[in-house]
């Protein structure tokens, strides 16, 4: 699947996001418990699924949802998320996208992940009324089209680079450059075994815009179906904070959490789920504005020890430190942090680029990362139904999507397509059971 088509079109201000207060919220639901009990055909109440997160996970399965329920079905979608729209760890992530490992091995199942996250941003970009090419300023830009180059920085790293680069998608293909070819695309790359790994299709995301362009995106979902049937479908975001599930239950066919690292945090899954969290900081460079030299719109992100996603000529993302077992779920980052994160970073960085050493640090973000146990296909997502884990009170079901890790913006499409379609049909066999064994897994502590 090639990437997402180049246009010049000009971005466009998104939509303003629909948000609703907590008394609203009580109204709707009031409102709610008057329907008729069953559920989705013409005449009844519809079909009512609450999906708690509005970043990578909740956005997805909630365009799932809208795209996948029948056409002749009422579909009400409500989503739940106190910092409203990519305001989570999703928001500050790196952006950076590709279906290899840092080894750049193809992994499990990765063609699949590819396109569905690949669709996602064609339909983020039809709804923001531009391709995301370059020829927008760096602070409109959706998708940055310039690739990614892994040089090896170590004997063993060579090796099996060589040989993973072997195989690869043709919708994300792997080239070996020799160090002349690597260096001319990007001048200064420090490249101390004589080549390195180019995925000229790898993308580099602005992940809040495209996050708010997603959302757009489901809304028009929304309006165009409810346009062209007889039973609408509706979404709703609400910015507010979910103390637990039960308190939604009686309002809904299906509760859908896809909360991170927060997910943990709900008591019927406290110490219930095989996560990890950790915590990472990305710090933020700018070259000095009386530097002439810029970095190449030409030129890749490049992936080493440490990432460097490139905005624009002037702007780089470095990223990301692991703190492990972090319970410091806020986005901002002291000054202390900042300068323990940019001191980590900075020598890995300019161990491939020393140019990097020109740059100004400006600021850092963090988020908190779900981190999934190990298994024999990889760090895979936590999917499937929690029915028997949250305890049964009403006819409601409850489903979880979590443990992305640091690749949420590879799984997010096909890991929220599954459950969509889960939700929809009441069967967690829909799910590859590669996605459910975690419940075999002893909870993290």
């Amino acid at each position: 699947m090639p990437p997402p088509p180049c246009s010049s079109a000009t971005s466009r201000l998104l939509p303003s996001l629909t948000l609703y207060s907590r008394r609203t919220v009580a109204a709707a639901s009031a409102s709610a418990a008057s329907y008729p009990a069953p559920a989705g055909g013409h005449g009844r109440r519809p079909l009512r699924y609450a999906v708690l997160g509005a970043g990578f996970a909740g956005l997805s399965v909630a365009w799932h949802l809208l795209k996948r329920s029948p056409r002749d079905s009422r579909v009400s979608v409500d989503i739940y998320d106190e910092n409203g729209v990519g305001g989570g760890a999703s928001g500050v992530s790196g952006g950076l996208l590709h279906p290899y490992s840092p080894k750049v091995k193809l992994l499990w199942r990765g063609a699949e992940f590819w396109k569905e996250s690949m669709d996602l941003l064609r339909s983020a970009e039809q709804a923001n009324g531009t391709a995301g090419s370059d020829t927008t300023s760096p602070d409109e830009s959706l998708i940055w089209r310039r690739g990614i180059v892994r040089p090896p920085t170590t004997v063993k790293a060579a090796d099996i680079l060589l040989e993973n680069a072997q195989s690869c998608l043709k919708s994300c293909s792997l080239q070996v450059l020799d160090s002349d070819a690597a260096q001319c695309l990007v001048p200064g790359l420090r490249v101390p075994f004589d080549f390195a790994v180019y995925m000229p299709l790898a993308l580099n995301i602005n992940p809040k815009k495209y996050l708010q362009a997603l959302f757009s995106a489901c809304q028009n979902l929304a309006d165009e179906a409810s346009s062209l049937s007889s039973e609408p479908k509706e979404l709703k975001l609400y910015k507010q904070h979910v103390d637990n599930l039960h308190q939604l239950s009686g309002d809904y066919d299906s509760v859908i959490i896809c909360l991170g690292a927060k997910a943990c945090s709900l008591p019927e899954l406290a110490n219930k789920l095989p996560l990890r969290t950790c915590r990472g900081v990305i710090a933020e460079f700018q070259l000095p504005s009386d530097t002439v030299e810029e970095y190449s719109n030409q030129s890749p992100s490049i992936l080493s020890d440490a990432w460097m996603a490139f905005q624009g000529p002037r702007t780089v993302s470095i990223g990301s430190t692991w703190q492990w077992k972090s319970e410091n779920y806020s986005s901002s980052v002291s000054d202390e942090e900042a300068l323990t994160a940019k001191d980590e970073l900075l020598p890995k960085a300019s161990g491939v680029y020393p140019g990097i050493s020109k740059w100004d640090f400006v600021h850092a973000r963090a988020g908190i990362r779900a981190m999934p146990p190990l298994t024999t296909n990889g760090s895979l997502p936590l999917l499937g139904c929690l029915d028997e884990m949250v305890g049964k009170k009403s006819n409601c079901k409850f489903w979880l999507v979590g443990g992305l890790g640091a690749r949420g913006l590879l799984y997010h499409g096909l890991v929220g397509k599954m459950t969509a379609e889960a939700a929809i049909f009441c069967d967690e066999n829909v799910i590859p059971s590669e996605f459910t064994c975690w419940k075999l897994i002893k909870p993290s502590q």
